[in-house]
């Protein structure tokens, strides 16, 4: 099958011809439909020793079961399917909880040699973690399903209440998706702070009330125009040094903050700021079973309309040159790859 390879940091991903996988038996291979770009992806692959060479990348996706294994369960050769790309132990805290990407030991799909990723022909995943989807959803919807998984645990960590008037730092492909189910979920304000023109507009596409531009207005003052006081929720979605800091000197009184954004490096924020008005601090690590099962629900039923986050389609030919470029263009926001264009 031809597949992205990931060679070196620095260097585009190779299109090349690898061996087609085969299912364990606790697996299911599946014929990817479409396959999304996520800045994870971008990020294991600009420094060195984040991702070992070989690897072929790609965790969010959408495809149909071509083969399965001896103990695979009931899924069948045509079934239209997603799944969480995870490999957890099943045996450990975490696992008993139902919380697989929660596992010390998980393998994600598409960060190490040992589990390929979906920028391929093919993609073996765990039988167990595959979820059907319906006739109604299209393709490049049922490629989104991950990364609107992602947003859709993120906005539930933070308990979400009619009444809470919501920040979000950040308006990439997660702080739209939280936007989207944060006005989902009726609350009062949902105010999105990003300095990409082309992004806010988006955000306000997926139902964000207003919008802020950090580069030239005081988010603080202009927040407490549009929202009538601070927030009672703050998501940090951006993920760099400083965020979670600024997320503090934001938030209103015990208000809860979300982080989603992640940051590589060390980082500190005002804890006596953060005492002074009893803040929560939370952190959200990708998405439980329940997120993937309620986000094919909603887009399958119509109650959210997660359309405007895709950008583009490509083709794997067209993949390395596409990959390199979205380090430096805020305006793209879900880029698919189609294997069969």
């Amino acid at each position: 099958m031809r597949a992205a390879v990931f060679r070196e940091a620095g260097q585009p991903l190779d299109i090349a011809t690898v061996a087609d996988p085969s299912p364990a038996p606790d697996q299911v291979i599946l014929a990817v439909g479409a396959a999304g770009i996520c800045g994870s992806d971008l990020h294991i692959t600009q420094y060195p020793g984040f991702c070992a060479p070989g690897t072929i990348l790609g965790h969010e996706f959408f495809g149909t079961v071509v083969a399965a294994g001896s103990d695979a369960g009931a899924w069948r050769p045509g079934a239209r399917v997603t799944a969480l790309p995870v490999m957890p132990c099943r045996r450990c805290e975490a696992c008993d909880q139902g919380l697989p990407s929660l596992c010390p030991s998980v393998l994600f799909i598409g960060t190490a040699t040992a589990a390929p990723g979906a920028f391929a022909e093919f993609v073996a995943v765990r039988a167990d973690q595959v979820q059907r989807v319906p006739d109604g959803v299209s393709d490049a919807e049922a490629a989104m399903i991950e990364p609107l998984a992602v947003g859709h645990h993120t906005a539930s960590r933070a308990g979400l209440r009619r009444d809470d008037r919501v920040l979000i730092l950040g308006g990439g492909p997660i702080g739209a998706a939280v936007a989207l189910f944060a006005r989902a979920a009726g609350v009062a304000s949902v105010i999105v702070s990003e300095p990409a023109e082309a992004r806010r507009e988006r955000c306000r596409e997926l139902g964000a009330h207003a919008v802020i531009d950090p580069s030239c207005e005081d988010v603080a003052a202009r927040f407490a125009a549009l929202a009538g006081g601070r927030p009672s929720v703050v998501f940090e979605c951006v993920g760099v040094p400083g965020m979670l800091a600024q997320a503090v000197r934001l938030a209103g009184l015990r208000a809860r903050i979300v982080v989603a954004g992640v940051v590589f490096a060390d980082d500190s924020f005002p804890p006596l700021e953060a005492m002074a008005r009893e803040i929560s601090i939370h952190y959200s690590q990708a998405y439980e079973e329940r997120d993937f099962a309620a986000v094919i629900d909603a887009v399958a039923a119509g109650r959210i309309d997660c359309r405007p986050m895709h950008t583009s389609t490509l083709s794997l030919a067209d993949l390395p040159a596409a990959f390199e470029a979205l380090r430096g263009n805020p305006a793209q926001c879900k880029v698919l790859i189609d294997p069969c264009l």
